[in-house]
């Protein structure tokens, strides 16, 4: 259980938000008056106020909004909470949707202390249920009647898509498969070919969206620039190789050239991430290998299993 200690919103992004004590939450939207309320997945943001206490002792001399937060909650330690946590405020229920976030532009706290909490410590939230919150009210972590939906990223690798040369087919098509089982899509991006762009990628989805599943299409040649699966290798924490013998045993099958995809599957926290070919048909054929079996390596991951035995 924990107390909320500020409340705290601001008309334009960008800057510091300051505390009002109290505001009313709007289902689906955020914070009445926010510059980051709307309809999408970061609506609400909330900092630990012990984090805070840790981060002044050092010199920092921050009040609450500094960091952008809205919300200053004492007792819980957010960075622990998986994505999909409820938290219940009263009348507000939240949901956990990222943990931490990218820094593109260093704020006026780094540049001072070297450093700034928010994008390691900080998490975002959905509101389901809206309502009033205000300083002194008591939150708590709420079970989750049901599990999780299964969720899921695809990125497609691409130089001539990414620079609108050609229309990506193959990606779109991945989507669609994974939504007809029953996925909801994060997000779908389209990348250049290369290394780093992908690895950074993955990094940010797997640890801060924290999807059950992402599916890469394209790179996985022996052209120099097909280079997905060594970003693949960078990103993981553990490989999980039967899905792509799997893949290429099945391919082979089909054709010969099947022995010359270099494609991997591993695993990066709960995250499963696995390389598909470029070409649509071939990824069809690829998912069709795998994505029967993926509800049960979710549960394993997600620790609501913990046996593989039938």
């Amino acid at each position: 259980m924990g107390k909320v200690l500020a409340v705290c919103t601001s008309a334009v992004r960008g800057v510091q938000k300051k505390d009002r004590g109290a505001a009313l939450f709007v289902a689906n939207h955020g914070l009445d008056g926010d510059a980051h309320a709307g309809d999408w997945h970061r609506q609400v943001s909330l900092l630990s106020a012990d984090e805070i206490a840790a981060f002044n002792a050092r010199g920092a001399d921050v009040a609450p909004g500094a960091f952008g937060e809205n919300l200053v909650v004492e007792g819980i330690d957010f960075r622990t909470l998986p994505v999909g946590t409820l938290l219940r405020c009263g009348e507000v229920l939240l949901e956990v949707t990222q943990i931490g976030k990218a820094c593109h532009h260093h704020c006026a706290i780094f540049h001072k202390m070297g450093d700034c909490i928010m994008p390691r410590e900080g998490i975002f939230t959905r509101v389901l249920e809206g309502g009033r919150i205000a300083v002194g009210d008591e939150m708590t972590v709420q079970p989750r009647d049901t599990p999780l939906p299964l969720q899921a990223a695809v990125i497609t690798l691409s130089d001539r898509c990414a620079a609108g040369e050609r229309q990506d087919e193959s990606g779109p098509a991945v989507a669609r498969r994974l939504q007809e089982a029953g996925y909801t899509i994060l997000e779908q991006l389209v990348l250049p070919d290369g290394r780093e762009g992908l690895t950074k990628a993955l990094i940010r989805l797997a640890d801060q969206r924290q999807p059950d599943l992402i599916l890469t299409t394209g790179g996985t040649g022996f052209s120099p620039r097909d280079l997905t699966p060594e970003a693949t290798l960078d990103a993981a924490e553990r490989l999980a190789p039967g899905i792509a013998e799997a893949m290429r045993a099945a391919s082979l099958r089909i054709t010969p050239r099947a022995m010359l995809t270099r494609a991997v599957s591993v695993i990066r926290g709960r995250t499963l991430i696995i390389n598909l070919p470029g070409s649509p048909k071939a990824c069809t054929e690829c998912m069709d290998v795998f994505l029967d079996q993926l509800p049960h390596a979710h549960a394993l991951l997600r620790g609501e299993r913990m046996d593989c035995a039938r």
